[in-house]
């Protein structure tokens, strides 16, 4: 429990802050990583293909699917922090290839109290999104997608609500299994706002791309985040990247590794950060579900766990 006058600054701060590095923007729980296997690939999944949870990356992806697919997991943050998601997509006959999510996000709860420390209850605060996605070919190979979101966020007794969209484009290569993906998360606005001005929301420009080595039972990914925000200088743009590595030892055991440079950088403190910004994971398949582990590193700060459970239907 947190007590003291200054949970009014809580409010500020879980309102335009994320959670290991401060911005300007509102609903910043929408650049989190979600499924456990996302998150051991930390956040390479751009051009990830035949996941459910790629709705949350790249709506293109959606119609890479072999089959109707859902996922759930959970998250246990830092301190009280919790969170989870569901999602499930597939393809409905001359209509194209949909899918449905939903992300939440819960702080906990806190002691309300005075100037001078008297008791006043206590207050609480969450973080919600619901998406709708669609997607198709374009072409041989060619993949688009499309997300519409509604998201709400609340505080006490503030709250706000937004809405938004995601695009996104993918494209195979079958001959040198590769594949390459852009999307661009979180085009919107506020609906209404926490206090009196409009908040922009967590817009991220991606690129990345994903092959597989030939000779080596390996998916290597990465990915360019943030491409859209200005950095002084065209290639401070690409320092917001991630590498993952899924390794596939057998058809029921995936080995998964992760490194995201701007996490890590983020949470140096001083000139070390420990293993800030690395993250793995396993894939296991047990009677036809597949159970995912995710371990990611905040440094000093803790780690993070992640557990979410797959399945095709």
């Amino acid at each position: 429990m947190i007590r003291g006058w200054s949970w009014t600054i809580l409010v500020a701060a879980i309102a335009t802050q994320n959670l290991y590095g401060g911005n300007s923007t509102v609903y910043s729980f929408l650049r989190n990583d979600v499924s456990s296997r996302a998150a051991a690939l930390a956040g390479s999944f751009v051009s990830i293909v035949n996941d459910p949870n790629a709705i949350y990356y790249n709506p293109a992806a959606l119609s890479t699917l072999e089959g109707p697919m859902g996922s759930v997991g959970f998250l246990k943050h830092l301190l009280d922090i919790n969170a989870g998601y569901l999602s499930y997509s597939q393809a409905i006959e001359d209509l194209g290839y949909f899918g449905a999510g939903i992300v939440y996000t819960h702080y906990g709860t806190f002691d309300r109290t005075d100037d001078l420390g008297n008791n006043l209850g206590t207050f609480s605060a969450s973080d919600l999104a619901f998406t709708l996605g669609y997607s198709n070919l374009l072409d041989k190979n060619l993949h688009y997608g499309l997300n519409l979101k509604f998201i709400h966020s609340s505080i006490a007794e503030y709250s706000s609500s937004g809405v938004a969209a995601d695009i996104g484009l993918l494209y195979e290569i079958p001959e040198s299994r590769v594949t390459l993906g852009a999307s661009a998360r979180n085009i919107g606005k506020q609906i209404s706002k926490y206090g009196s001005s409009d908040e922009d929301l967590p817009l991220d420009v991606m690129i990345g791309g994903s092959v597989v080595p030939r000779g080596l039972p390996l998916l290597l990914n990465v990915g360019f985040h943030k491409l859209n925000e200005d950095e002084g200088s065209f290639g401070d743009r690409f320092k917001a990247f991630t590498v993952g590595g899924e390794f596939v030892l057998s058809p029921s055991f995936h080995l998964r590794f992760g490194y995201d440079n701007e996490k890590r950088d983020d949470l140096k403190i001083g000139s070390t950060a420990g293993l800030a910004g690395f993250s793995g994971g396993v894939g296991i398949m047990i009677s036809g579900y597949r159970v995912d582990y995710a371990l990611s590193s905040l440094g000093k700060a803790g780690d993070l766990h992640r557990v979410s459970i797959g399945a095709g239907f």
